[in-house]
């Protein structure tokens, strides 16, 4: 029986591993949802004409354009040969690319979802690798995509040195004065670094909602959530009031909190000129210390150099050697005595600290209504976008981007999620078993039958049938032919046919144990009469 396990689990296992392998191994396509914004696989390559780099000087900056090369290829490590991604290919290059949107993107009554994936397939050491919701206005150009692009939305994971950050950085107008502040989300609690380290491909999502939250996911797990209301930096809407930038300090303002004490005096047996340290006055000068001699002395030995010339070099002299009468000495050299600690001194006198009484606590300038006040209370309405953007730099090639999604609907999200992220994620073991039934039906009697065998064992063991219960049991049905006394349930059961002169097909079993009984009967009997 363990034998037949061993081999029906054999044939799963093979089957399972089988079907999982083949399935791995080949690259879906994934369709464009009809409704998205925006969506890129990058399966196709060279890179579609939708996609145009940036031929724009980054601002501010002579000399610096962006000449850092794009592909469209697989990647280092690949799972699923035939899917590829957008790699950035010149480490320390500053590197721009954009695409326009399929139809512009309003913030209305309707979520926003972005997302897509970043592999840095060489670790990174030093940039981004954030997107960029492009704005829509009528100067817009591609080619002309640079740091100074309007953008209205900037997400995505950035490192360098030990700092790891996700970035969700909103561009919002001010009502007042028309200029555009940006606004950034606080960053997430939890540790960032293995997303960087770990060489692995992460999905980065951003949802965000019409009633002002937001979401941000790595991996479909929420690293974070917020309000556009109170949890961007500086604050989308600013104070009622302000501090007066005209306001001074008052003459006499005294923010000192303690002063010297003015009535306090220097006492009469206070010594400031007292040194702190002063000569040991019991020490001696040890025995054997040469105090004629020097530690060094000039070489004995040394010569000028011939072409040495006092007029253009100065005057000549021997380098210094130790002086071999104080190698054996105790000491050569001026002696004095070790210097110790003044008993007498105390230092410079100054009066104690006391609060003081005048204290007027810390000045601050005066509040005034903020001219620049403003309350809105749907930040989500942002400036629409018309197209995305990679404007990025690191000091680490090879950082691959893939299956790039904008959206107003978060179905067409998480089919998406599935079609594209999903098809590289280990599939568990329920699923595996399924699949697996696909190309081979025949798996299910299989699968019956491994389930199936062991709970009948069980039932077995836990409720025995009475026919193979133990021997000792009044049950068992004795194969032995010697005559048997009558148990005890024979005794008390209840009368036989025989009992009321029914003649009944006893077996010869039952005949025998009555000749038997009648033969120690007439036995016993002999005995008795004998004695």
């Amino acid at each position: 029986m363990a034998n037949s396990l061993h081999v029906i689990l054999a044939c799963i296992w093979f089957c399972l591993t089988s079907s999982l392998s083949e399935g791995q191994n080949v690259y879906r396509n994934v369709p464009v949802p009809e409704k998205a914004h925006f969506a890129e696989t990058f399966d196709s390559a060279p890179l579609n004409r939708n996609w145009v780099r940036s031929k724009a000087d980054k601002v501010g900056e002579n000399n610096l354009k962006y000449d850092g090369e794009w592909a469209v290829e697989e990647s280092y490590h690949q799972v699923l040969p035939g899917n590829k991604g957008l790699v950035m290919k010149s480490a320390g290059r500053h590197h721009a690319i954009s695409a326009h949107l399929r139809s512009v993107y309003h913030f209305k009554d309707k979520p926003l979802c972005l997302q897509y994936e970043v592999y840095f397939q060489k670790g990174v050491d030093c940039g981004g690798a954030y997107i960029k919701l492009l704005s829509d206005y009528a100067g817009l150009q591609l080619d002309q995509f640079s740091d100074a692009t309007p953008y209205t939305i900037m997400f995505g994971p950035d490192k360098c040195g030990t700092s790891y950050k996700v970035h969700f950085i909103i561009r919002h107008q001010n009502p007042v004065t028309g200029q555009y502040e940006e606004k950034q989300a606080r960053q997430p609690a939890t540790d960032l670094s293995g997303y960087f380290n770990d060489r692995k491909p992460h999905l980065y999502t951003l949802r965000l909602y019409p009633d002002n939250t937001y979401e941000i996911l790595i991996d479909l797990a929420i690293i974070s959530k917020g309000s556009l209301l109170e949890d961007m930096e500086p604050p989308v809407n600013p104070p009622r009031e302000v501090l007066d930038p005209e306001d001074t300090v008052p003459d006499g303002w005294d923010d000192r909190q303690r002063i010297p004490d003015p009535k306090a005096t220097k006492p009469p047996d206070w010594d400031e000129d007292a040194p702190e340290l002063i000569p040991d006055p019991a020490a001696q000068r040890p025995d054997g210390w040469l105090e004629e001699e020097q530690p060094f002395i000039p070489d004995p030995e040394a010569g000028q150099p011939d072409d040495w010339s006092d007029e253009m070099d100065g005057e000549w002299e021997a380098a210094l050697v130790s002086n071999p009468l104080c190698v054996r000495a105790v000491g050569c050299g001026p002696w004095s005595p070790p210097l110790l600690h003044n008993p007498a001194y105390r230092g410079k006198w100054k009066p104690p600290m006391i609060n003081n009484p005048n204290y007027q606590g810390p000045w601050q300038p005066r509040s005034i209504p903020n001219p620049g006040y403003f309350k809105d209370l749907h930040p989500f309405r942002m400036t629409p976008v018309r197209a995305v953007g990679l404007e990025l730099w690191s000091l680490t090639s090879g950082v691959l981007f893939d299956n790039i999604l904008l959206c107003d609907d978060l179905n067409i999200a998480q089919r998406w999620t599935q079609d594209t992220w999903g098809q590289r994620q280990q599939p568990g073991l329920l699923q595996q078993l399924f699949v697996a039934t696909v190309k081979r039906p025949w798996l299910w009697g299989v699968y019956v039958f491994s389930v199936g065998l062991p709970v009948i064992l069980f039932v077995s063991f836990m409720w025995p049938d009475k026919r193979f219960g133990p021997p000792d049991q009044d049950y068992y049905y004795k194969k032995s032919d010697e005559p048997q006394p009558d148990g005890p349930q024979d005794l008390e059961g209840p009368p036989s046919l025989s009992d009321y002169g029914v003649t009944s097909r006893a077996g010869p079993r039952k005949r025998e144990i009555k000749r038997a009984q009648k033969k120690s009967d007439l036995e016993l009997k002999v005995n008795m009469d004998y004695r």
